[in-house]
């Protein structure tokens, strides 16, 4: 999983592709709420807001 600003999207999609040869699901972190779980404040690649989840 990973949450991702838009600059590192693709790195994010690659590195998923790499690790569960598969195509991951993306969900814009504004349009969705989890119970349990809370976005982090950075980007997993800079120190930027994330804007989307990768999993």
């Amino acid at each position: 999983m990973y949450v991702v600003c838009g600059e590192h999207l693709e790195d994010a999609i690659d590195d998923f592709v790499d690790v569960y040869e598969q195509s991951p699901d993306i969900y814009e972190l504004e349009k969705v709420s989890f119970s349990d779980w809370m976005a982090p404040k950075t980007c997993d690649f800079c120190d930027r807001i994330p804007k989307y989840l990768v999993v």
